[in-house]
């Protein structure tokens, strides 16, 4: 394996010395480029991508060749590096007054964020190139302004191996999939972690862009497929900005991509463990890039490149997909800034009031229900493995059409009703300053109020027996209590008749997949501080049933329960958790209050 690893390198490489030693203008896959204005890939026939310093070498070089590209950091990471941004726009639109003043769409493009996974670099890169240097591409900019982060995880970036990836062909040397931390940023967009998440939430609630695109490469099964994609289409996204993408990307910029000559389908993922059981739609949470936006009320689009087509192949098909879909926001970005409107003013709308009947999906789950497709797979068959002693898929390269089941239907698992405003006591500062870095509006009490609240009481909780992204997450069971709390000067008011109310939601309701209650930013509520010695509990005891009959006969019935009529400590504690000893530390209580109705008087 390791000589025809090197001897497919070193095939590449003098591949790559021949490509440049033609002539100083070379014919690229957009048309003829200087050499000097070729990317790395370019010049080395796609053979490597380019490092740090020379992709900041370029970008600023772009930048000062142009007046329609601008260079700027976004924010530095762990390791120090700047995050990099390119702007590019037309009659200097490098402000987000001057982009909405001239009536012109904001599209934001990510490449990077697993840094393995570089394609939207280098096609990025080019397409700039393309629109500033070459100009073949300069009409682009005539209805839009395109931020471009060419590399995201600029440190995972510069984890630099030929062994990143395992199942990737190509580029010979890459970077790494986590960040300095080992955070993987793509898990990271709602508990904001990593400065490298800071930084892209500030970029985000200055520009708040129109539409966001995610650059990625699949891992996992072998198709005919080099581009695959997926946008949120359920209810986890506003309608109006659904349709958008429904209309505007899957019935126009995908058929004018593959007449370019690429082959895309919707993300691949298998609902079982071979093609011939179908494929289920992936519904992201909101911890990833494409699962935030949709909180935003923005579409996010997810590209995956095949991981096992040649880099050639990915990096030009993310060019024409992000070519076409540029051209299609400017040529309809007036019914995009519609779409996007009535999302925002709907969220709004829906603050201004509670009701209970009206519900919010925090969660969603793939139904049974199927529709037939093709699929344009390639041969393969199962046999056992003498390593691991299962059955193991062995691809072949003939192409072969699968009539399969597609699962692409989605039913609300997890709902809420949500409230008119939160209530967060001041000394939970962790917690407000995340809701900060996301652009949520609020205010804090000028005086102490006793209000009428909402809460929960969190029952039955479970820590991961393992770290997950940098945390001891948490499952438990919120139930709702109803009661009158105190809150201190300086307590925050989160109303929800703003934009950003989704993610407040998400956030601040303990069921939802990324709410800081699961990333661990309450787990102190469980913990008890204060115990009562068994003499003491003994004599509370008696005292319990001898007022509260009720009280007495639930424990002659617990009685029945061998376990806890064998146990001295847990009979002790079944009078001690009933206790105002115990009540008085509010274990599993949930600070952050539901106000039914709005704060505006307080």
């Amino acid at each position: 394996m390791f000589i025809k690893l090197y001897r497919s390198r070193s095939l590449a490489a003098s591949a790559a010395l021949i490509f440049l030693a033609i002539s100083v203008k070379a014919q690229s896959d957009h048309g003829t480029i200087p050499a000097e204005w070729q990317t790395a890939a370019e010049r080395s026939a796609y053979a490597r991508t380019s490092r740090y310093d020379e992709t900041i070498a370029f970008a600023k070089k772009l930048a000062a060749a142009s007046a329609l590209i601008e260079y700027r950091s976004i924010g530095r990471s762990g390791e120090g590096r700047d995050v990099p941004l390119l702007i590019a726009a037309s009659n200097r639109a490098f402000s987000p007054e001057l982009a909405r003043r001239q009536g012109k769409a904001v599209i934001f493009i990510q490449a990077g964020i697993h840094a393995g996974e570089i394609d939207g670099k280098d096609a990025g890169l080019a397409l700039l190139r393309d629109v500033a240097i070459t100009r073949t591409k300069f009409a682009l900019l005539d209805n839009v302004v395109i931020l471009f982060v060419p590399i995201y995880s600029v440190d995972g970036h510069e984890n630099w191996s030929p062994y990143g990836r395992i199942n990737q062909n190509g580029p010979e040397e890459m970077g790494y999939r986590a960040n300095a931390t080992n955070l993987n940023l793509n898990r990271d967009f709602m508990k904001a972690d990593a400065p490298e998440t800071r930084a892209w939430l500030g970029l985000w609630n200055t520009w708040k862009p129109d539409i966001f695109v995610d650059c990625h490469v699949t891992d996992g099964a072998d198709f005919q497929y080099n581009v695959t994609y997926e946008f949120a289409h359920f209810d986890e996204i506003h309608s109006a900005v659904r349709d958008w993408m429904v209309e505007h990307f899957d019935r126009k910029v995908v058929p004018r991509v593959e007449a370019r000559g690429n082959l895309l389908t919707h993300y691949v993922e298998f609902a079982g463990r071979e093609v011939t059981g179908g494929v289920a739609t992936f519904i992201a949470t909101p911890r990833y890039a494409t699962g935030y936006t949709p909180l935003r009320n923005r579409a996010g689009l997810l590209i995956e490149t095949h991981v096992y087509k040649p880099y050639r192949s990915r990096v030009r098909g993310t060019y024409d997909v992000l070519d076409e879909l540029i051209a299609e926001v400017g040529r309809d970005r007036a019914s995009l800034l519609s779409a996007n409107e009535r999302a925002d003013n709907d969220t709004v709308a829906r603050g201004r009031s509670y009701n209970a009947e009206r519900r919010f999906p925090l969660t969603l789950a793939i139904t049974d229900k199927a529709t037939q497709i093709e699929f344009k797979g390639v041969e393969y068959k199962t046999e056992e493995s003498p390593i691991s002693g299962a059955r193991r898929i062995v691809y072949g390269t003939t192409p072969i059409t699968y009539k399969i089941p597609k699962f692409d239907d989605a039913r609300v698992s997890a709902s809420v009703a949500p409230p008119a405003a939160y209530m967060i006591p001041p000394q939970w500062k962790e917690v407000i300053s995340v809701l900060e870095l996301h652009g949520v509006a609020m205010r804090r009490l000028t005086h102490p109020a006793q209000l009428d609240v909402e809460s929960y009481r969190l029952t039955e909780p479970k820590w991961s027996a393992a770290p997950f992204e940098g945390r001891i997450t948490l499952a438990c069971k919120p139930l709702l209590v109803k009661e009158k709390r105190e809150y201190p000067t300086g307590s925050v008011i989160v109303p929800l008749d703003q934009p950003e109310a989704n993610v407040a939601i998400h956030l601040l309701e303990p069921a939802g997949p990324d709410s800081f209650v699961y990333w661990g930013y309450f787990n102190s509520v469980f913990e008890q501080k204060e115990y009562g010695e068994g003499y003491q509990i003994e004599k509370l005891a008696i005292e319990m049933m001898r007022s509260d009959p009720a009280l007495k006969a639930e424990f002659e019935e617990k009685l029945k329960d061998e376990y806890f009529a064998r146990n001295p400590r847990a009979r002790l504690n079944f009078f001690y958790e009933r206790s105002p000893y115990y009540l008085r530390q509010k274990i599993g209580v949930y600070p952050v209050g539901r106000l039914l109705v709005r704060p505006d008087s307080f």
